[in-house]
């Protein structure tokens, strides 16, 4: 079941319509979709297609040239390029006169394992660009492997790429497409629980409570999520157990690198060198107060929701869930969701918040939005403010977003005007976002300041 990616698939086309030399870089994480969305895009192509395998040099140009020779004469043969130089230039030759599209997937194994091809496809590049119709993808989930050695400026294949794709997991909107027959909360939920990424989305069974899928997705030692978040660190990092430790640590509570460090009993430095490779790799993401720069009020959390439920619930119920006391493991869930979902909806109000921007339909035409937290001068006490954006030093809006069961009353509303006065702006705009409603009392006073939008979650899904 192939869904959405429209924007990738018009951007590939595009591409593939002018007509001459083209290369274009895909990468993004595992499980993201980037290989579904080649497959999707070539489907009416003339292509070849192979994918790279963890192996040595010779097995991955046997591999290779049985694609080559596949697309050329239409059947199979044992016939080998004598090298992956031999293999490209007749790839590039047979271009001349034919669009045709070259996909290397999994690039990342192969150049390993071919210390020239890099080089090689340098030196073809600047040979045959001006006379090629060859339209070359290269894909990879490695993203510091893409990003060192593909796109880095020192990389031998910089400025040879004419287009770029880092592919993203869905967001929410996006997302509910996967799971139609769920309910209105329960959408959110599922995207809370599995996050953006097609192959997880693809787990929700929306025939299914959300309580029976939690315990079939992570609850059950069979399933394919369960030893998931293990398994992809082992395939992007040599030393997982110290990743683990530090995603675990942020799961439960610790934010700063402080805290971490003490968490998981390693020093500053050392836990700094694994943050910066788990925040290139979009599982966790590094924050600052908005519009602060001070690099000692850096906060840590994981962005992954996948990652963020799996760390935060599982490892410890691991001993019960392996006796498959799956009913006891919810029960120890099913408290902490609502808890869980606060900031799972404030990112769902922000990319709500950024659709309604690309439309024109937001007071304050912001560049850029994030939390702020400090200390209050008037209460002495650290306070928070769930969405901030800005425009220039004139405008900005301030959001509160709140998943709860009740109604958002006016206590709310002025919170949330008296954070906003901490700051000197001519124009502000103030957002409350609720999960089922808001009081009279709020719908009244927010008409009294004029300056407020009340959004519910119904609202944020039902928007086109």
């Amino acid at each position: 079941m192939f869904i959405g990616r429209e924007k990738e698939l018009s951007q590939l086309n595009h591409i593939y319509n002018s007509g001459k030399f083209e290369f274009a870089v895909i990468y993004g994480r595992r499980r993201v979709g980037k290989t579904a969305i080649i497959n999707q895009f070539i489907k009416d192509k003339a292509a070849i297609c192979f994918t790279g395998v963890e192996t040595n040099e010779k097995q991955n140009l046997e591999n290779f040239s049985r694609a080559v020779f596949q697309f050329s004469t239409g059947i199979e043969t044992d016939t080998v390029f004598n090298s992956f130089q031999s293999a490209l230039e007749y790839v590039f030759e047979i271009s001349i006169n034919k669009r045709i599209v070259l996909c290397i997937d999994e690039y990342p194994y192969v150049a390993r394992s071919s210390k020239s091809l890099a080089s090689t496809l340098q030196l073809l590049i600047d040979k045959y660009k001006d006379k090629s119709k060859l339209f070359l993808i290269l894909c990879g989930s490695s993203m510091s492997y893409m990003e060192d050695n593909v796109l880095a400026y020192k990389a031998p294949l910089y400025g040879r790429r004419t287009a770029q794709l880092k592919i993203l997991p869905f967001e929410f909107k996006e997302a509910c497409n996967y799971f139609p027959k769920l309910s209105d909360e329960e959408k959110a939920l599922a995207y809370g629980i599995v996050g953006g990424t097609p192959q997880y989305l693809l787990l929700i069974n929306d025939k299914l409570s959300i309580e029976d899928n939690i315990k079939n997705i992570y609850l059950s030692p069979v399933s394919s999520i369960f030893e998931e978040p293990n398994n992809l660190l082992k395939q992007e990092v040599r030393e997982p157990a110290i990743y683990n430790a530090i995603i675990s640590a942020i799961a439960t509570g610790s934010s700063k690198l402080s805290e971490i460090s003490s968490k998981i009993g390693e020093n500053t430095s050392v836990c700094a060198t694994y943050i910066k490779n788990l925040v290139s790799l979009g599982i966790i993401k590094k924050e600052l107060p908005y519009g602060d720069v001070s690099v000692r009020k850096t906060i840590y959390s994981i962005e992954d929701n996948m990652f963020r439920f799996w760390y935060r619930f599982i490892p410890e119920n691991t001993s019960i869930i392996s006796r498959g006391a799956v009913d006891l493991a919810y029960s120890r869930i099913a408290p902490h969701l609502s808890e869980y979902m606060g900031a799972v909806f404030e990112e769902i109000c922000k990319q709500y918040l950024w659709h309604e921007l690309l439309k024109g339909n937001t007071p304050v035409n912001f560049s850029d939005l994030g939390r702020w937290w400090g200390n209050n001068p008037k209460t002495k006490q650290q306070t928070e403010i769930d969405i901030m954006g800005t425009e220039g030093k004139e405008k900005a809006i301030f959001g509160e977003c709140k998943w709860t069961n009740a109604d958002i009353d006016t206590g709310v509303l002025d919170t949330l005007v008296e954070r906003s006065e901490l700051f000197n702006f001519n124009s502000k705009h103030l957002y409350l976002f609720a999960k089922n409603g808001f009081t009279q009392g709020c719908i009244e006073k927010a008409k009294e300041y004029k300056n407020v939008t009340l959004v519910n979650y119904a609202d944020i899904l039902n928007e086109k």
